[in-house]
């Protein structure tokens, strides 16, 4: 059985083979390129200084590498990964070649292996600048973050004021939300270095983290101005200039960034970004193609399908008769997402065909409740050299014979099911909560007594660096908590002990139900359709209501880009959507859903 890899989008020159959130790995900061023209530059002055002579006095060693720097020139990552290998069967203690196979191995995706290799090479020459940089750099990407601090604060006590290894740490403090250290030591730089765009654009990065994409720009823009070829300076001002509501500028920065943008991650991320762009604007066939970017290997997260199947190529083959295996691929809320597309595939299949489908292991009643014919089991994600790997073991005791011949990530339906808005479904709701449990939880809500049953869900369980703004503190929803005839249910998962014992200080009694809010998720889809209503940002929970037809009120960030350029949610037809004018729209945004709270409540219930 092996890894079959996703089609990544090739680099400029390459033979290569994720939600507005959810992607780690940030590419509009982070200053250098292991395989950048300086950086490979660098090292071929290396090979040409005879550095190699002290340590092996061999030629051969050095012609190979050369060869490797070549093949990486070319964006051929695996053939320079060959060749360096060859080069350390000639020296196993060459830090030129083990500082090459790593770039290679990180240019490839290979990110374990290439930590690895990093680390060899930066042991043997501890005092080696770029070393230590790509280390930094990628450790940072893969979310070790600590590790990345450490590396860069010691390099920096050897080499004060030195502008890349500054910026990488300011941004380490940032990804950590120590903003206040990140602005200190960007600004005590800036004044020395002022002319440093790198060091601009890093500081509004800080910013906009903090909600202020407004402030953010007028960085962004100092540092185009200092560097107009700049790509990340544009990439990041095509983001804040979307979160302010300018969806066309923010294509053309992404687009212009896109050009002038590094192959391998840097690239997969801005054409990512440039396709939810496309997106939020409506100009879904323009869109799709990019969005295949979610699966370059060059994502960190990007997972790889460990399957025999081959591929299958919607616009090349046909669907009739296929057995095929559609796989979800990024969080929960994507899969109740896309959920939606898998009836008209069904169909698409024939008589003849098979459908096999694999989610999270918690959404498989309600996955197969809405596919009474298909095979649905749960897939599982296993971490190997530092790649996603996504298994299904329940196809483990399905003949090969009789198992699916080809697979598709669930995203990738888009194009050829949802080609135009009007494809997308029209009733409310697509997956099926367990009737009997939601005949359970209305006799449980209506013990409470009487008024409306109201819903809550508040933050995500991932509260981390810049994620923090798309969510309001639980203190900005005591309008909504105190809402008279309302009982307020906590369907929150993770923990909240903290909010709720606040809100029992100031006298608001929220009913907690007697079951795991994060793993019972057929229970939380059985009592968000008992409910008259459930609240919250967009997170797993008002997806799984919305998704399950229960009325559903999200309340969605400035940048989220599932309206697709209209006025509607085309997702999920039945739900309300809350749009945030910014990320300080919260308060406005609840006392809103307070006055349509009472409004309801004198009503006697809910319209529809």
């Amino acid at each position: 059985m092996t890894a079959a890899q996703p089609d990544p989008v090739p680099a400029a020159g390459a033979d290569g083979s994720v939600l507005a959130f959810g992607v780690q790995a940030r590419a509009e900061d982070l200053f250098g390129d292991a395989a950048s023209a300086p950086a490979l530059g660098r090292l071929a002055r290396a090979l040409a200084d005879g550095g190699l002579r002290a340590k092996s006095g061999e030629k051969r060693l050095r012609e190979r590498l050369k060869v490797a720097l070549a093949h990486v020139r070319q964006n051929d990552f695996a053939a320079g990964a060959r060749v360096a290998l060859d080069a350390l069967k000639i020296n196993e203690r060459s830090f030129l070649a083990w500082h090459v196979l790593a770039i290679c191995q990180e240019k490839s995706g290979q990110f374990g292996p290439a930590l690895m290799a990093y680390e060899a090479a930066l042991k043997l020459a501890p005092n080696e600048t770029d070393i230590a940089q790509d280390l930094a750099r990628l450790a940072e990407r893969l979310g070790e973050t600590t590790i990345a601090e450490k590396l860069l604060v010691r390099y920096l006590s050897d080499h004060p004021g030195h502008v890349e290894a500054t910026n990488n740490l300011a941004c380490a403090y940032r990804n950590q939300r120590r903003y206040g250290e990140a602005v200190d030591l960007l600004r005590s730089l800036i004044q020395i270095e002022p002319g440093s765009a790198v060091l601009w654009n890093t500081l509004g990065t800080v910013l906009s983290d903090q909600g202020e994409p407004r402030q953010a720009t007028v960085f962004f823009e100092e540092a185009i101005r200092l560097d107009p070829r700049f790509a990340k300076a544009r990439y990041n001002r095509g983001n804040a200039r979307q979160v302010l509501g300018d969806r066309e500028g923010a294509l053309e920065d992404l687009t212009a960034a896109l050009a002038g943008a590094e192959p391998g991650f840097e690239r997969a991320m801005m054409t990512m970004a440039r396709s939810m762009q496309l997106l939020a604007l409506g100009r879904l066939a323009e869109a799709y193609p990019d969005y295949e970017a979610r699966l370059d290997p060059a994502m960190p997260e990007a997972p790889l399908f460990v399957t025999r199947a081959r591929r299958w190529r919607p616009e090349s083959e046909p669907a009739e008769g296929l057995r095929l295996l559609v796989s979800g691929e990024q969080g929960l809320a994507d899969e109740m997402l896309f959920g939606s597309m898998l009836p008209d595939l069904r169909e698409r299949l024939g008589p003849d065909g098979r459908l096999f489908v694999a989610v999270e292991p918690r959404l498989v009643g309600m996955f197969q409740r809405m596919l009474p014919d298909a095979v649905v089991g749960g897939h599982r994600s296993v971490r190997h050299q530092g790649r996603l790997h996504r298994l299904f073991p329940f196809l483990d005791d399905v003949a090969p014979e009789a198992g699916p011949e080809a697979w598709i990530p669930m995203g990738s339906l888009m194009a050829p099911l949802r080609p135009e808005l009007s494809a997308f479904p029209r009733t409310r709701g697509h997956l099926a909560a367990d009737p009997e449990r939601v005949a359970h939880w209305r006799a449980e809500l209506a013990a409470l007594g009487p008024g409306l049953k109201i819903g809550l869900h508040w933050k995500s369980l991932v509260m981390t660096g810049s994620r923090v703004r798309y969510f309001s503190s639980f203190e900005r929803w005591r309008p909504v908590l105190t809402t008279p005839g309302c009982h307020m249910i906590n369907l929150q998962c993770g923990d909240v002990a903290d909010d709720l014992a606040e809100a029992e200080a100031a006298g608001v009694q929220i009913w907690t139900p007697p079951i795991n809010l994060k793993n019972d998720l057929e229970d939380v889809a059985a009592l968000s359709v008992a409910a008259d209503l459930v609240i919250g940002p967009g997170v797993a929970g008002t997806n799984l209501a919305a998704a399950c037809g229960a009325r559903t009120w999200m309340i969605h960030a400035p940048d989220d880009w599932h309206r697709l350029g209209t006025e509607a949610y085309p997702f999920y037809p039945g739900m309300r959507f809350i749009a945030l004018a910014g990320f300080d729209g919260w308060p406005a945004a609840l006392e809103g859903v307070r006055a349509d709270l009472e409004a309801a409540v004198a009503r006697g219930g809910f319209d529809g």
